[in-house]
């Protein structure tokens, strides 16, 4: 099946659907990394510190509303209204912080800012304050991105092959099984992809993102994973000492639901930008750096495109230039979508529809039977 083929999948429901789902070219682009940064105006690649503390001022403000929000008149408030006032706080709370989270990510790129320290401190307290080892989850992350799309060497959501699946993957493989599924990689995939590399790319011995001297990291970055790990348990005993002076509930009210929300929509997000029925992966045979690069998605998740500060819409462009701050990325999507053609992947599924379709569709990948491409595999779901 050549570049546009497509996967049995069922009929889509309108023309901009089917061509979500075709796949998308695998040979070689006829443009290069150079010409793509050619295309994007210049001033997108200039990082501003005053302009991205101003999205930390806007996040932290928000944040620090709905805190006092929540802590002044919830009390005050009826039973039947106080059900749906606190569902509320923790979505809107979740989502902001996930904003915040983002940029914290931004700062593993080094586009914060033009001094490394900087985005480096950001980086830490931000993260830190979200349970994540800022300085474990940058050299993962990095990873990721110099080996997007290698079956051997990626780091995150890494496909296996159906040789490989687990005993019970087939008893999985139904409505209920597929609804157990996400409801645990929503709510334990991101503790367990830091504590267990559960969906990480195969290591030779445990691998654990708390480990200064696990396999994941070299010699020179041990100190910093260490660092990372002072940043969480500070943050962790400051929790502790809230529990103490204000009891498990308030805490998990204020922060341990918001932060299981973070935790849910940053799975979804990943998740979603690398599993897709159009994208290819590579083994060593065919894998190179650019078409690895090519095979992500940007996705619609409505308004919340704008709290999450377009890490969502403009993934793309973040995997070929990722040292650009996420105020230039939709200008720098705009700028590169004649050069990319139909290497350019967008889909605008509605994400509880994608992500049930994506659970359904992309169990395993496998090459094609009778090409001649054996080192390029598809996502297939036949058990």
């Amino acid at each position: 099946m050549g570049a546009g083929g497509n996967m049995p999948l069922p009929t889509p429901r309108n023309k901009g659907e089917h061509d979500a789902l075709k796949r998308v070219p695998y040979s070689k682009p006829q443009f290069t990394l150079g010409e793509i940064k050619k295309a994007i105006p210049p001033h997108c690649f200039q990082r501003s510190v005053l302009r991205s503390f101003s999205y930390v001022v806007y996040d932290l403000t928000i944040v620090s509303l709905l805190y006092y929000i929540a802590t002044t008149y919830f009390q005050h408030l009826p039973t039947p209204i106080s059900f749906v006032a606190w569902p509320i706080y923790w979505a809107v709370q979740g989502c902001v912080l996930t904003g915040i989270w983002v940029i914290a990510h931004e700062c593993g790129h080094h586009a914060f800012s033009d001094h490394q320290w900087l985005d480096d401190t950001v980086g830490l307290i931000l993260h830190s304050f979200l349970l994540v080892p800022y300085f474990s989850w940058k050299y993962s992350h990095r990873r990721h991105h110099s080996n997007t799309g290698s079956m051997e060497r990626d780091e995150v959501f890494v496909p296996k092959p159906k040789s490989s699946l687990a005993w019970y993957s087939k008893y999985l493989n139904n409505p209920p099984g597929r609804l157990l599924t996400i409801t645990i990689t929503l709510t334990l995939g991101w503790p367990l992809y830091l504590a267990f590399n559960v969906s990480g790319r195969h290591y030779e011995r445990f691998a654990c993102h708390y480990d200064p001297y696990g396999p994941i990291y070299s010699d020179r970055e041990r100190l910093q994973i260490c660092i990372s790990d002072v940043g969480v348990l500070a943050v962790s005993y400051g929790l502790l000492r809230l529990v103490s002076a204000k009891g498990l509930a308030w805490v998990m009210c204020m922060y341990g639901v918001p932060l299981l929300i973070v935790n849910g929509f940053l799975v979804l997000i990943t998740y979603l930008q690398h599993t897709h029925p159009s994208l290819p992966h590579y083994d060593s045979s065919e894998w190179d750096w650019l078409r690895g690069a090519l095979a992500t998605v940007d996705r619609d998740y409505g308004v919340l495109n704008k709290v999450f500060h377009n890490i969502t819409d403009t993934h793309v462009a973040h995997h070929l230039i990722s040292t650009m701050p996420h105020y230039h990325a939709m200008e720098a999507t705009k700028a590169i979508k004649p050069i990319l053609g139909d290497y350019y992947q967008f889909d605008g599924t509605p994400i509880y529809k994608a992500v049930w379709r994506e659970t359904k569709h992309c169990i395993y990948v496998e090459a094609d039977d009778g090409l001649k491409d054996k080192g390029i595999f598809w996502y297939n779901n036949k058990l």
